[in-house]
């Protein structure tokens, strides 16, 4: 043993190696250097358990096929691209929603090139950075004026800390929900200094359910869109139309916290139950709070819409500046909503809105051609297949409601589909499909055209780890 710890290349020897053969010159030597250190303790670990039985084994000739596996795996970024396979469209652990083409090109513009992020190009002098999307959602909206902070609960946090801090906030007690990470309404009220004053059961609230609960202490009535559920059956909620009257004759704002939220009308697509920002700035709700990265299909984004005299609180509320968005959020959501000022070209372009409302003919043909490049790629090592099957469209909006479309199904020989989906987890880029009765699914509705072939060929690396 010992003899064979003496053959084991130095670090030197096997950088020296590395840079004749290329392909690592854009790494940091530092970081090459730490992995090499890092594979040559392995291997003196394989010579404790025996792995190895002759000093040619461990000649830095034998070792680089390894050697370079191994660099390369461990040097990838820790963030990085996955495929989407799942069928749900806005998949909040990959990452939600994708940009459009124009958000991506205005996003590289801005971190590229100074901008007139707080530059006001008309006076030569200092300006708001808000000013670059405030006109153009007031223009989609409806509504006097608006803001945008980091997320959607930044959104209701300052909402009700500017608007209702130390007074009561009335709510319908089936509208207090709680969306991913925990975050529930409840608590983000408690958080901003506002009191909750629940109302109502938790099927059905009427009108004087608020009215009754109106005192001294009220600062705001609330509504909260219960985007990520639904109460079916014997239920009832007040409209908003309805609270608005409410909300005059007590001189009360109305907030309305949309969650998701969407600038896009989907009832035509049997999707029901989201009503539009405009829809809810026509009804009269004073303050609206939206996310910018769902349905809306942006970046990250929590975007406050309503009266003037309202939102000019807000902006002026020193938190503010501890929520406020970047330059790059700024130009990604400006490219964004400008497709919506032409709802038809928003539908082809936001990729979000494209796979929610892509039709069952166009993800038949688009199965046929994923099922065709995994057969191309496994061979008769696998049994490829179609089948219909139901995507979901995530990040917590219409949750009762399955999109229609076409699954393919993979069958490796030998294989069993948790070991496969597994491996492809380590695959370049990484796969992530979903496993249901015990079958491989790929959803070809969150791939895009030209990731078909990644997909078939992350298989085929997949399937070559297990099998080899």
């Amino acid at each position: 043993m010992s003899k064979l710890f003496r053959h084991l290349p130095s670090v030197d020897e096997v950088l020296s190696a590395l840079a004749k053969g290329g392909g690592f010159g854009e790494l940091p030597r530092p970081l090459v250097k730490n992995l090499v250190n890092d594979f040559l303790d392995i291997c003196r670990e394989e010579i404790r358990a025996g792995a190895f039985s002759e000093p040619e084994q461990l000649a830095v000739k034998a070792l680089m096929p390894r050697l370079t596996a191994y660099v390369r795996a461990k040097s990838r970024p820790h963030f990085r691209r996955v495929l989407n396979a799942t069928g749900v469209v806005i998949h909040t652990n990959l990452g939600r929603s994708l940009l459009a083409k124009p958000a991506i090109d205005a996003v590289a513009e801005a971190c590229g090139h100074y901008s007139n992020c707080e530059f006001d190009l008309s006076t030569g002098k200092r300006g708001s950075r808000y000013s670059h999307v405030e006109k153009i959602l007031c223009d989609i909206t409806g509504a006097e004026a608006a803001l945008v902070v980091n997320n959607n609960a930044a959104a209701v946090f300052i909402m009700l800390e500017t608007l209702a801090k130390g007074r009561e906030v009335i709510v319908s007690r089936g509208q207090l929900v709680e969306i991913g990470g925990s975050f529930r309404i409840p608590d983000v009220m408690a958080k901003s200094g506002a009191t909750l004053r629940e109302v109502g059961a938790t099927n059905r609230t009427h009108l004087h359910d608020y009215e009754n609960a109106v005192g001294d202490q009220t600062g705001a009535l609330m509504r909260v869109h219960t985007s990520n559920f639904r109460v079916v059956g014997f239920t009832k909620e007040v409209p908003l139309a309805e609270l608005r009257k409410l909300g005059d004759r007590y001189n009360l704002p109305v907030l309305e916290d949309l969650g998701s939220g969407t600038l896009y009308a989907l009832e035509g697509e049997g999707l029901l139950g989201e009503p539009t920002v405009q829809q809810v700035v026509a009804q009269g709700a004073d303050v609206v709070s939206f996310s910018g990265d769902k349905v809306l299909g942006g970046p990250q984004a929590g975007v406050i819409v309503g009266r003037k005299e309202y939102i000019d609180r807000i902006k002026k509320n020193p938190i503010n500046r501890a929520m406020r968005i970047d330059k790059m959020t700024l130009a990604a959501l400006e490219a964004t909503l400008r497709l919506y000022l032409d709802m038809d070209e928003a539908r082809r372009k936001i990729p979000t809105l494209n796979m929610i409302t892509a039709s069952p003919e166009a993800l038949k043909s688009k199965a046929r051609r994923l099922a065709d490049a995994v057969r191309d790629a496994l061979g008769k090592r696998a049994e490829v297949g179609m089948k219909k099957g139901v995507s979901r469209v995530g990040g917590g909006a219409f949750p009762e409601y399955d999109l229609p479309g076409t699954m393919v199904t993979v069958a490796v020989k030998g294989v069993a589909v948790k070991a496969l989906r597994d491996a492809l987890l380590d695959t370049d880029p990484p796969l992530i499909a979903r496993i249901e009765d015990d079958e491989f699914l790929l959803d070809p509705r969150t791939l895009a055209s030209t990731e078909l072939k990644l997909a078939a060929h992350a298989l085929k690396q997949g399937v070559a780890a297990l099998t080899k």
